[in-house]
């Protein structure tokens, strides 16, 4: 156990010496003694009069305006630590107001426009719900029991896109996942994420071979965060067990895991270090790799 908890040790040093204020606080109470208002007070200063998160919260996009990805990343963050009622209902009344007419939440909003963003944070021709993010909204609301009307609204949108198995990438699967994962109609829930099972283990997106590193490579893991998600039954044990040692070896000497998307700016991926190394850390603690 001792060299397990070396793995912890190491990237705490890391991400309490470099990372953001919020994710200090993350860390310290996912794996240390950290307080929950703490974590909630690092996280309320991204969050705008209208509700949302913004400030480059979710450091891909730096536009100061409400994002629903970026409200995502602050819902994540309270799953966590437990639903703060007035964040919640105050993030759930934005995403009310911004949904477009099919009821889902768009990729990007327009208030990005003009501001430093990652290449693909492009404001669409047409403005209309996207499974990216609606998805992984849903996702944490579901999970935590979050009544509000927008969240009827957007289930029926995202029924509708993943029993069509619409989105086949890896954002599009993570979104569909996660929502499937949580949404109250277990029946209906299993019987479709079997079959967005069958679409990605026939499209090849996974590997289980390629070492951890920049690249466009998904593992059984990312999309089976925990050993409770509906994506668990798309790969075998062997599988599973394989992309795991990988993401055990992925830490690099400083503690950190690295970001294994494109770096379009050096701030970003300073940025990035830190939320990459807790979820790397929260994958493996579920599996039961590190105590």
């Amino acid at each position: 156990m001792a060299q397990l908890n070396d793995v912890v040790r190491q990237a705490g040093a890391a991400i309490i010496g470099s990372a953001r204020l919020l994710e200090r606080r993350r860390f310290e109470f996912l794996f240390g003694d950290g307080a929950v208002t703490d974590v909630v007070a690092a996280l309320r200063p991204y969050r705008n009069p209208d509700g949302g998160f913004g400030n480059a919260l979710e450091p891909d996009c730096r536009a100061p305006g409400s994002q629903p990805v970026t409200t995502m990343y602050a819902l994540s963050v309270l799953d966590e630590v437990g639903m703060d009622d007035e964040l919640v209902r105050g993030a759930c009344d934005y995403l009310d107001a911004i949904a477009a007419d099919d009821g889902g939440a768009p990729f990007v909003h327009p208030s990005a426009a003009g501001f430093a963003r990652a290449p693909w944070w492009q404001v669409p021709d047409t403005y209309a719900g996207s499974l990216i993010p609606t998805g992984g909204l849903l996702g944490l609301l579901h999970r935590n029991k979050v009544d509000h009307p927008w969240v009827e609204r957007a289930t029926k949108f995202c029924w509708a896109r993943v029993e069509a198995v619409a989105d086949l990438h890896p954002y599009g699967t993570l979104s569909a996942i996660a929502f499937l994962d949580a949404v109250p109609d277990r029946a209906r829930a299993e019987r479709v994420a079997a079959r967005w099972g069958d679409a990605v283990r026939a499209a090849g997106l996974v590997s289980t071979t390629v070492p951890y590193g920049y690249g466009d490579v998904w593992y059984p893991h990312d999309f089976a965060g925990s050993p409770g998600s509906l994506a668990r039954q798309w790969f075998s044990a062997d599988e599973l067990v394989a992309g795991l040692d990988l993401l055990a070896a992925g830490q690099r000497g400083d503690g950190t895991w690295p970001v294994r998307w494109e770096i379009w700016h050096p701030v970003v991926e300073h940025e990035w270090l830190g939320p990459v190394t807790i979820d790397a850390l929260r994958v493996l603690r579920a599996y039961g790799r590190i105590g």
